[in-house]
């Protein structure tokens, strides 16, 4: 079992940010820090690069970076602008956004994020913080777990593995990976080909716990205020609720505000978009899949402030 981490999109997304020798960067998903590290290479002595990441073993690998150009927070970044603000921080050249799960969180069995191994139900990015998948689910309600699993997870059967549930912590308490995955794979009729019947519940479950959403929709509008003129926010995401919330955002800030039809006014007092996009959406070549198969999903958007 490798618990080595290899950083997505990793030149592409540096690359997107253009970095500026004596620009302030953000990494807002610090991981085990590929990204962070590319982004000094290119920095000046005057640059600086914040991260963040909720893991604290992340943190504890980030501790490892000796350079005083370079500040790792302990924190989300749906926090990123109060923390940025406390350093005195009110502008950045540009940010980055990874969304993946790290390798070594889906690695490590302790943490409960796969269904590969049988280890105790966690799933929190921050382990020493919020409530645990195992007791969520020990209490939640029948239909707000139907609804977290079919919105989340996107998983026809929700109903069904709803029930499930609730019916089987009538009897015991779930509280290890293999109890939850034995008992999704029981309740569904079938699934796609090469994919595990338990992976849209285990998403589902971990976005919820973690709050991904939620807090992505904070800290995508707080840090495009942060972006000085030209700076740029790269986000690379890994699923399609995800993307969907970025693709929608930055496509809502490079248009201009919509004006009521025939409203009389000089085109040099026409309002004009705060952002505009970079390129196309970048996906992880065919030699980058081949190396590492848990980059396929990903997909990068890019925005400059303007």
């Amino acid at each position: 079992m490798s618990l080595q981490h290899e950083t997505v999109l990793l030149t592409e997304a540096v690359a997107a940010l253009a970095i500026k020798a004596g620009g302030i960067y953000v990494d807002a998903t610090f991981g085990r820090g590929g990204h962070s590290r590319l982004i000094l290479s290119q920095l000046g002595e005057s640059g600086r690069l914040y991260a963040f990441d909720k893991d604290p073993k992340a943190v504890a690998a980030g501790a490892l970076i000796n350079d005083v150009r370079f500040e790792l927070i302990h924190s989300g970044f749906e926090h990123l602008a109060t923390e940025l603000a406390q350093r005195g921080v009110i502008e950045i050249d540009g940010a980055l956004m990874d969304l993946g799960v790290s390798s070594p969180q889906l690695d490590e069995a302790e943490r409960g994020f796969s269904f590969r191994f049988d280890a105790p139900l966690d799933m929190r990015m921050d382990t020493t913080r919020g409530q645990t998948a195992a007791a969520w689910l020990a209490s939640v309600a029948e239909i707000e777990l139907r609804e977290v699993i079919s919105q989340y997870g996107e998983e026809r059967f929700a109903k069904s593995i709803a029930r499930a549930i609730v019916a089987q912590r009538a009897v015991a308490p779930i509280t290890t990976t293999k109890q939850l995955a034995q008992l999704v794979a029981a309740v569904i009729p079938r699934h796609e080909p090469g994919q595990s019947p338990a992976t849209r519940t285990f998403q589902a479950i971990r976005i919820y716990i973690n709050r991904e959403l939620e807090e992505l929709s904070i800290a995508l509008p707080a840090v495009a205020g942060l972006l000085t003129s030209t700076g740029r926010l790269a986000v690379i995401s890994f699923h399609s609720l995800e993307d969907r919330i970025v693709k929608r955002f930055m496509r809502e800030l490079s248009s201009p505000p919509s004006l009521p039809a025939r409203l009389p006014i000089k085109a040099v007092d026409i309002p004009t978009a705060k952002m505009r996009l970079i390129g196309r959406a970048t996906k992880p070549s065919a030699e980058e899949i081949a190396r590492n198969p848990r980059a396929r999903s990903a997909v990068m958007r890019v925005m400059e402030a303007v």
